[in-house]
């Protein structure tokens, strides 16, 4: 499992689950943010089981041959964890060096919170980790585990005091020194407002269906979670109508009937959906109708 972060629950905890929608009923619709996409942190799959979709995120050490895929016109997204450091990352010691690191995710062993209010990290993400994953030949950066920052001040306001600013300037940021580079946020609703005109692509992870670490299954998210990712979702592309709105739920891939239902759901959004495993190291094909 490539270091990554998914989300047991969603921005708001409680409530009860909700069944799955059925999958027939009125035609799905697709908003402009329309792609196909997926997300594949391994290097295992052949370049042609990418060919049904058009945006791939992809991890920025362990992925297929990126340019055969650029060939065939995808557009291509590296992985950076700019609210978390992994241990098997090349920057972790001298992040740690610099005593930024801070507790480890219960959910992600050898992954640790890193202080985005100091200027070294936000120097080392800008000048070196995105200039390294263009130069790879990705097109462009997703930043994951964004929505660290606000969790933790929210968590210790005294401590953590002025870390949700910080996540917003951090894109604000990447934007000014990278102005054509494609920017997808991964959650981090609280940052939504500042920072929807500033990115290509907005992303809600387990907004229908998460992933629950303690009884290793999925799980559908309570109706109250559900809205608020949604109504977040939605909200942001209201304030940029060229914003890119795409969901990852995860579900089990045997069940054939529950995916197309997630995929109905999101797309009756208007959302770009893709679902599928929390370890992201398999493909996993939208059933056909």
């Amino acid at each position: 499992m490539i270091g990554r972060r998914a989300v047991v629950g969603g921005a708001l905890a409680g409530g009860v689950a909700m069944a799955l929608p059925s999958a027939g009923g009125a035609a799905p619709r697709v908003g402009g943010s329309a792609k196909r996409w997926a997300v594949y942190y391994a290097d295992r799959e052949p370049t042609r089981a990418f060919d049904p979709y058009d945006l791939l995120v992809l991890d920025s050490r362990h992925h297929p041959p990126l340019r055969p895929l650029k060939d065939r016109g995808k557009t291509l997204l590296g992985y950076i964890s700019v609210g978390e450091v992994e241990t098997h990352r090349p920057w972790h010691d001298r992040v740690k060096g610099w005593g930024l690191l801070d507790q480890e995710n219960p959910n992600w062993p050898g992954s640790f919170y890193v202080d985005l209010r100091d200027r070294r990290w936000v120097k080392l993400v800008v000048e070196e980790l995105v200039p390294a994953l263009l130069h790879a030949g990705f097109d462009g950066v997703f930043l994951d585990t964004l929505d660290n920052p606000p969790h933790l001040e929210r968590t210790d306001p005294k401590r953590w005091a002025g870390m949700t600013e910080a996540a917003a300037r951090l894109v604000a940021t990447l934007r000014t020194n990278w102005p054509r580079v494609p920017i997808m946020q991964n959650r981090a609703y609280e940052i939504l407002p500042q920072t929807a005109r500033m990115i290509d692509y907005a992303l809600g992870e387990s907004v229908f269906a998460g992933w629950d670490f303690a009884a290793k299954k999925p799980h559908l998210q309570s109706e109250e979670d559900y809205r608020f990712q949604v109504e977040a979702l939605t909200a942001a592309r209201a304030l940029n109508p060229a914003l890119g709105v795409m969901t990852l739920d995860y579900w089990d891939p045997t069940d054939l009937v529950g995916l197309r239902a997630i995929y109905a759901r999101q797309r009756a959004n208007g959302f770009s959906p893709y679902v599928s495993v929390v370890e992201l190291d398999r493909l996993v094909a939208e059933p056909p109708p």
